[in-house]
């Protein structure tokens, strides 16, 4: 193809399709301008370098996530299914976890999706830095389960260079099994976990994913909760000084403040011995 002819979006959905194939390992110059039926410098012109072409791949792949909406379904729902969503477009192009360890990712498609994922937290709750944590946090949950995926793509591609990729892995399979064996534990679940390198028992993304979740709204229900409950008492008691103020202090109008105070103290008093139960998130000190 020449080069005024070929486009630099023609040359990344190749790209994405090599890399697919052959993995990072398997990406050049060479093998694309074969792809696209061109002379590598022709790709050359248009992307500049190998480095330059897997950020862009990477940006694709980016680029194609969907984006729900936070305030029609939900936060945790949407912070569920985008975590969903990323993990089986890293396993469906599992280079992309090996490029985060050797490449500066960037560009308009990662940007749009990191702006989006600060926003979904942003509307459960979570505020300034917490928000950054949240969304870091199930980012790094979401890599680590896609490692075994990637881990698999690039091990298969490597035996394959002695002619049985196949052969050889069920090779290597049975002699991690004989080392499993001697240990009780691991012995016991042969039997029922999946012989697949890098796999683990079946639904554990979405039980951690759940499990992750759970805790991220805990903490934000921990946070969260004591400083609404002061912030009610803070109302509370300017209300009550408004109402002496008018009312002249009457003992009876003074009675009636007193005991709603001392109602919204006892409900403070109750959610920090659950918080203690609990062992997460801050205290009220202020409670008798």
């Amino acid at each position: 193809m020449p080069r005024d002819t070929l486009t630099r979006e023609q040359i990344i959905t190749v790209a994405v399709d090599l890399l697919d194939d052959e993995g990072l390992e398997g990406l050049n110059m060479r093998a694309l301008g074969k792809r696209l039926d061109s002379a590598p410098t022709a790709v050359y012109w248009h992307v500049g370098s190998k480095d330059a072409l897997v950020v862009l791949a990477a940006d694709r792949i980016w680029s194609s996530l969907p984006l729900p909406d936070p305030q029609e379904l939900g936060w945790r729902a949407v912070a569920e299914q985008m975590a969903d969503d990323l993990y089986k477009a890293l396993t469906r192009h599992p280079w992309l976890v090996q490029a985060f360890g050797s490449y500066f990712l960037y560009g308009p498609g990662k940007a749009r999706y990191d702006d989006h994922t600060l926003a979904v937290y942003e509307a459960g709750g979570f505020k300034g830095g917490r928000a950054d944590q949240a969304a870091a946090t199930m980012l790094t949950y979401v890599l680590g389960n896609s490692l075994g995926a990637a881990a698999q793509s690039s091990l298969v591609r490597k035996l394959g260079h002695d002619g049985d990729p196949e052969g050889r892995l069920r090779e290597l399979t049975a002699k991690a099994v004989a080392v499993a064996e001697q240990f009780p534990r691991l012995r016991t679940r042969l039997g029922s976990a999946s012989t697949e390198y890098g796999a683990g028992p079946e639904g554990s993304f979405a039980f951690g994913l759940r499990v992750l979740l759970d805790g991220l709204e805990s903490r934000l229900t921990a946070e969260t909760l004591p400083a609404t409950g002061l912030a009610l008492l803070s109302a509370l008691l300017l209300a009550y000084d408004r109402h002496l103020r008018r009312s002249g202090g009457g003992a009876v109008n003074r009675a009636d403040a007193f005991g709603g105070i001392a109602a919204v103290f006892e409900a403070l008093r109750c959610h920090r011995q659950l918080l203690s139960r609990l062992e997460v998130g801050p205290r009220p000190s202020a409670i008798p």
